[in-house]
């Protein structure tokens, strides 16, 4: 028993290396998912149709082809035209656009769930289709937005996994490392699980408060 303890802790260092580098690639395809969503999702119900159209190819493009399809074309294709990007910022692009294109739907079914009325409401108070956007619609919008988010946060982190194929050291591809150097396969994708499950249920908890504080305002 004390054995095994002891190569658990041997393989913790390592494995959390590779979470951190998963967190970091996470953490970049939120940050540009985020304001891709928001404005593809209200692009997507604009009455200009060139915005309309082109918000609509970019969101049935990456919803209807496969991530890792598109990771492959980013990181193989793209060199053949002259563009090369590090495998970082390549895991982090492909996973945001991804991600914001399955976010724009979000957004726009929420948009659309607030009453007419209030929309009228805004109309009658002279106010302009930004100013009742930003005032009246997306208020009441985002607390109908949180919890699909909050799935397309975890389905995000299962994503990174997928990096791994492109050479990047995140905490799939050092389980695989691990795995091959030390042959321990049932410690090391247990540790795995535990921390992509960790992960995951801090990314609930935190939606949920943030789902309790929006309520409330």
């Amino acid at each position: 028993m004390q054995l095994m303890s002891e190569h658990i802790a041997e393989l913790v260092p390592p494995l959390l290396e590779g979470l951190a580098v998963t967190l970091q690639i996470m953490a970049g395809a939120v940050v540009l998912a985020v304001p891709l969503a928001l404005l593809s999702g209200i692009g997507r119900l604009s009455s200009l149709r060139p915005v309309r159209w082109t918000a609509s190819v970019y969101v049935e493009v990456f919803r209807g082809t496969s991530a890792l399809v598109q990771l492959f074309w980013f990181y193989f294709v793209l060199p053949l035209f002259g563009v090369q990007l590090p495998a970082m910022l390549v895991g982090i692009l492909v996973l945001a656009l991804n991600a914001g294109a399955y976010g724009a739907e979000v957004v726009r079914g929420a948009i659309r769930a607030v009453p007419p009325g209030q929309r009228e409401a805004g109309v009658a108070l002279n106010l302009t289709r930004r100013q009742i956007m930003q005032r009246i619609v997306l208020p009441q919008a985002v607390p109908a937005m949180l919890p699909p988010a909050g799935n397309l946060l975890i389905e995000l982190l299962k994503n990174t996994a997928l990096v791994s194929l492109i050479t990047i050291t995140d905490l799939t591809f050092r389980g695989q490392l691990l795995r091959s150097e030390t042959l321990r396969t049932t410690e090391i994708f247990t540790l795995m699980l535990l921390m992509y499950f960790g992960v995951a249920l801090l990314i609930t908890a935190g939606v949920r408060l943030l789902e309790r504080r929006v309520r409330v305002r």
